[in-house]
This record gives structure tokens, C-alpha cells and sequence, in this order.
């Protein structure tokens, strides 16, 4: 039994610290296919395609049992708008930034998709700002710093701190160049866009209560944007043909990897522990991204990404304090503003006896 209590507490943190493996291999997977020729708009079609088709069984399966959701043009709506933002722009920004840089800087600067978030919660007025608060004052620095570390790892590469020398046939793999500025400018869309993405699911998910209806056809919308922005930006013909081995591992991964694995585990994750828990993960993926670069990808390690990082990091950390802060002070208010209701009717009870 104590051994079955003790996996039941580390599973959530064993599962995130896969999924964040997960996420960056697909990076790396994807970088890797990608420098072998595979265009990124093939890539995210191919793939958003077979996750949607592995999607159905389950949509069908779920109708079947009566558990379907009334489609109204509101929700079809949202559905079209989530696609478009969290597939088609989203990823169409994502892949085409790790194509010009590399996946740690994807991971660095996917960090920022919380500051984002708090940014877009105060424009539209879902959050109040109060700068006498301790909280808030915590979301603003760190949303100042991590801003500032993503502008250092994006315009300042710096000396290599570990330099690769691949040797051989790798050469070809490895000698391709890339526009890191231009990388880095489209990764900080695509963690602005996640954060619109957040947004807008978190809406749609109060009028859809079925997350598998939600899901499948998000990525059904998403799929069918992406195709059509995809064969009027790629006009060759031979690139919709898969020519490495590579390439259909790479959207075999992606498509069981994000669409079955990362939603459900995510999904799970966010019932058992909240959202506070699940993204305090986010940093490990620079680590992770590090590691992976190096040994398969032969990426050069930068002081500009070690400085940018580590600031991304602590910004993100301030932000998750003071978004958990918040919490904390509202919990307490309310408990106090209950023993406060509470106390007149004990003391005239009191007062009776």
C-alpha cells in the first residue's frame, strides 16, 4: 500500500517531466526533418490531418453513446476561430521559427506564453492591476524581465559556450543556415498567439462541456485552414511527397504525440493539480531542448541563450508567484468574509443561552 500511495503522488510530476520530453522531442524531431528537406507547411498539414483522423473513432464512439454536443453556428464559430489561431497561424509561426533557429530557443521563449496570457488578461479586463499589490507587482517585474530575456536571446547570440564539430555525411544535416532574429521574432508570435489560443479555448470550453467535440473539431477546422494557406505558400508539388524515412516518423510523432498523448495527460494533470502545477514545468523544457540539440541536432551552445533563458525563467517564475499569490489572498478574503457573516449569529446565540 505505501508503495501504491507513493506512485499515486508522483505520477503527476513524473508525467509532466514526460511531457515536457515529449514536446521538445517533437521540436527536435521536427528540426530534424525539416533540415533533411521537409517543408514545415507539408509538415503541419500531414500531421494536423492524422491526429484529426485518430480524433474520429473517438468523436463517432461518443455520439454513438448519446454524449454528442449540439452544434449551434456560436460554437462552430469558436471552433473555426480556434483553429485558425491555435493551428494554422499558430503552428505555421512555430515550425517555420525552429526551422530558422533551433528548439531551445522554441523552449526558451515558449515561457513566455503566461506573461503573454497576463498581458491579454489585463487589456481585456479579465484581471485587475493593482501595483500596491504585492502580486501584481511580482506579474509586472517578471513580465518585464522575461520580455527583456527574450529580446536578449533572440537579437544576442554571443560566443559559443559549446562549440559542435560534426563530422562526415552530418555535415549536410548540420551546415544548413538560419536567421535566428527572424526564428526568434515568429517563436514570440507563436507564445502570443498560444496565449490568445488559451483564451478563446477557455471560452469555448464553458459553451462545449465535451472536450473530445471540442478537440476534433478544432482540429478538423485547423487541418482543413492550414491545407489551404499551405498549398498556395508551398507551389512545389514534389514537396508534398515524403522522401526520408525521417519525415514520417516525424508526423507519426507529432500526431500521436500532441493530439492523444498530451491533451489527455494535460488534461488530466490539470484536474489533479491545477494550472499552477502543470506550467511550473515549462522552464525544464530549455534543459531539456539543450540536451537534445546537442547531442542530435549538433547545435552550438550560446552565452545569448544562457543569459535569455535564465531571465525568460525567472520572469516566468515571478509571474506563476504572483498569479498563485492572487489566489491565495482571495481564498483567505473569502474565508474571512464567511467567519465575518458568521460571528453575529454565534454571538447572539451566545447571547441567548
Amino acid at each position: 500500500m505505501g508503495w501504491i500511495n507513493f506512485l499515486k503522488a508522483a505520477a503527476p510530476f513524473l508525467v509532466m517531466i514526460i511531457v515536457e520530453c515529449v514536446e521538445v522531442g517533437l521540436s527536435t524531431l521536427s528540426k530534424a526533418a525539416m533540415t533533411k528537406g521537409m517543408s514545415n507547411f507539408v509538415f503541419i498539414v500531414y500531421y494536423n490531418a492524422l491526429g484529426t483522423l485518430i480524433l474520429l473513432p473517438v468523436f463517432l464512439y461518443n455520439i454513438f453513446r448519446g454524449k454528442g454536443v449540439q452544434l449551434t453556428f456560436s460554437l462552430l464559430y469558436k471552433f473555426f476561430l480556434l483553429g485558425l489561431i491555435g493551428i494554422c497561424l499558430l503552428q505555421i509561426c512555430a515550425y517555420a521559427g525552429i526551422n530558422y533557429s533551433s528548439p531551445t530557443l522554441a523552449a526558451a521563449i515558449g515561457n513566455l506564453i503566461p506573461v503573454f496570457t497576463f498581458i491579454l488578461a489585463v487589456i481585456l479586463r479579465m484581471e485587475v492591476l493593482d501595483l500596491r499589490n504585492p502580486s501584481s507587482q511580482a506579474k509586472c517585474l517578471g513580465t518585464i524581465v522575461a520580455i527583456s530575456g527574450a529580446m536578449v536571446v533572440t537579437l544576442y547570440r554571443g560566443p559559443p559556450l559549446i562549440i559542435q564539430t560534426p563530422t562526415g555525411a552530418s555535415n549536410k544535416l548540420f551546415s544548413v543556415s538560419s536567421n535566428w532574429t527572424l526564428g526568434g521574432l515568429l517563436l514570440a508570435i507563436t507564445s502570443l498567439l498560444s496565449s490568445t489560443g488559451n483564451v478563446l479555448q477557455a471560452a469555448t470550453a464553458k459553451e462545449c462541456p465535451d472536450e473530445v467535440t471540442l478537440v476534433f473539431f478544432y482540429s478538423l477546422f485547423g487541418t482543413l485552414q492550414a491545407a489551404a494557406v499551405s498549398i498556395f505558400l508551398e507551389s512545389d508539388q514534389n514537396a508534398w511527397i515524403l522522401h526520408h524515412r525521417i519525415e514520417i516518423i516525424a508526423i507519426v510523432y507529432a500526431a500521436v504525440s500532441t493530439t492523444v498523448f498530451r491533451n489527455t495527460v494535460i488534461t488530466w494533470c490539470l484536474r489533479e493539480k491545477g494550472p499552477v502545477y502543470v506550467v511550473t514545468f515549462k522552464p525544464l523544457a530549455i534543459i531539456i531542448a539543450m540536451i537534445m540539440g546537442l547531442a542530435f541536432l549538433g547545435d552550438n551552445l550560446h552565452l545569448g541563450s544562457v543569459i535569455g533563458s535564465a531571465a525568460i525563467t525567472a520572469g516566468f517564475y515571478s509571474v506563476i508567484w504572483g498569479q498563485a499569490r492572487e489566489k491565495k489572498d482571495d481564498i483567505a478574503a473569502k474565508l474571512e468574509s464567511t467567519c465575518d457573516q458568521n460571528a453575529p449569529l454565534l454571538k447572539s446565540s451566545d447571547d441567548r443561552v
